[in-house]
């Protein structure tokens, strides 16, 4: 096979291969393990030297999803729990497809008016999911670890400039270390933009009241009194146990002391879409920028996220002078929608589309059932472990995260052996959940997040537990 252009009349059939296995990939999500690992061997077929003679992209295509379909991680369906990890609806899937269709480049009006405006519609309509302020200004990210750069680099902007510092012009040198205070909640990626912006992972300083992480609040003041200008990171859903900081509070303070207040609200933002959880909310309208992500609890595909800033100018400061050293970028139109110029990316697909059709498909009430729903499923995975002498819940439902552990008696060692359970439950592959560290304990931390899960799903993941818990203990 030579030049792709001799196959420009395959394109349509092309897409219809993939369209092809569809159907039957979907309709048996319900019914597949997660993971089947006795398929790992056929992954050898995707390996190889590079071909010198071309397959074909029917055939080539027929491969990749032969392979696929059958070897991936089946994320997409109703049982997998690890991490915090959605599937995609229906409508948001079709508008993926739609999206490498039409190949636009998502950051310049000039590029594609349909991508930045679309962008600017899901951007308007998700403030008004999450109750945020209209006057925010905000940009589509391509994860949560991306909105919590974007925020803490117009953090950055901000506190150098109150030392009379231009930090994108000038950069860090010569400045003090920029001060960072947040609860043990602080998740990884926020260090981690911490670490990209060269301010340091590690410099965050956490205040802690317990050994769940929970903010200190007496010791956030103390702190804040004696730094100066500072930045705190509040956390909305911490991964553990769903556990949420003072929002309130913490605005109050950063109000009174002078400081930036950014909130990780990975998924832990979609609680303001239902009357019971709103409330772990309050004060997420004060904060001085906001991140959240869209491929966990919206259920659009990865990679999706959004970035929030009480001052929309800040993103143009931190992102926007980029085009001053490529004239060809810019067309002195500064009332033009170029998406590039408010945050990191330079090269952006148009991500909007997914978040536009579900968001256009099922609205605020459709997003508000599947929280509420999700919510209840906890609660009955929840009541499910407390009810089982097995297991020990090890803190309150209080979102869509279920901590808990095994605790069958005569077990010494019940670190080592949630350990082994763990291993053993993603090796078995019916459902698929990890294990993480909490309050110095091994646990299981099961998140459900996924619009296809039903209670069917939560009530086999106490069969499998149970089963398995059997089976290791015979060992």
């Amino acid at each position: 096979m030579s030049d792709p252009i001799f196959e420009a009349a395959l394109a349509a059939e092309a897409l219809g291969v993939i369209a092809g296995v569809a159907p039957a990939y979907l309709d048996g999500l319900d019914a597949r393990p997660v993971r089947d690992h006795s398929t790992a061997p056929l992954l050898d077929a995707l390996a190889g030297p590079l071909p010198e003679k071309g397959h074909g992209s029917i055939s080539a295509l027929e491969e990749l999803a032969r392979v696929g379909t059958v070897a991936a991680t089946h994320s997409s369906g109703p049982r997998f729990f690890h991490f915090v990890t959605g599937g995609s609806t229906p409508a948001a899937q079709g508008a993926d497809w739609l999206t490498s269709l039409l190949d636009q480049a998502g950051g310049l009006e000039t590029a594609s008016q349909l991508a930045t405006r679309t962008e600017t519609v899901v951007l308007d309509w998700l403030k008004d999911l999450f109750a945020l302020p209209e006057s925010f200004g905000g940009v589509l990210t391509p994860s949560a670890t991306f909105a919590n750069l974007t925020g803490l680099a117009c953090a950055r902007m901000w506190w150098a400039s109150e030392h009379g510092v231009d930090v994108v012009a000038d950069g860090l040198a010569g400045l003090p270390r920029m001060p960072v205070f947040s609860s043990g909640y602080v998740h990884a990626s926020s260090r981690k933009a911490m670490q990209l912006l060269g301010l340091g992972r590690d410099r965050v300083v956490t205040l802690s009241g317990d050994d769940r992480g929970s903010l200190d609040l007496a010791a956030l003041e103390d702190a804040l009194r004696k730094s100066g200008p500072a930045v705190i990171i509040a956390n909305a859903g911490e991964v553990n146990a769903g556990d949420f900081d003072p929002i309130e509070a913490m605005a109050e303070l950063a109000e009174r002391h002078g400081s930036w207040l950014h909130v990780d609200g990975a998924f832990g933002l979609f609680a303001a879409l239902s009357p019971r959880t709103s409330g772990l909310l309050a004060g997420v309208e004060r904060a001085d920028s906001v991140a959240s992500d869209g491929h966990k609890w919206l259920n659009v595909p990865y990679e999706s996220g959004f970035a929030f800033v009480k001052n929309p100018e800040m993103l143009k400061l931190a992102f926007g002078s980029w085009g001053a050293a490529a004239a060809y970028l810019t067309m002195g139109d500064p009332d033009r929608l170029d998406y590039n110029r408010l945050g990191p990316e330079s090269s952006r697909r148009a991500r909007a589309f997914p978040i536009w059709a579900t968001l256009r498909a099922y609205g605020r009430e459709g997003h508000r059932a599947m929280v509420e729903r999700h919510l209840d499923l906890a609660r009955r995975l929840g009541d499910g472990v407390e009810a089982s002498p097995e297991l020990e819940l090890m803190a309150p439902v209080r979102l869509n995260i279920v901590c808990f552990r095994a605790t069958p008696a005569g077990v010494a060692d019940l670190d080592d052996f949630n350990r082994r359970l763990g291993r053993a439950i993603l090796e078995d592959g019916r459902v698929y959940l990890g294990t993480s560290i909490y309050r110095g304990a091994v646990v299981l931390r099961p998140a459900i997040v996924n619009w296809r899960t039903t209670g069917a799903d939560i009530d086999l993941i106490l069969d499998v537990i149970a089963e398995l818990t059997a089976r290791l203990l015979a060992e």
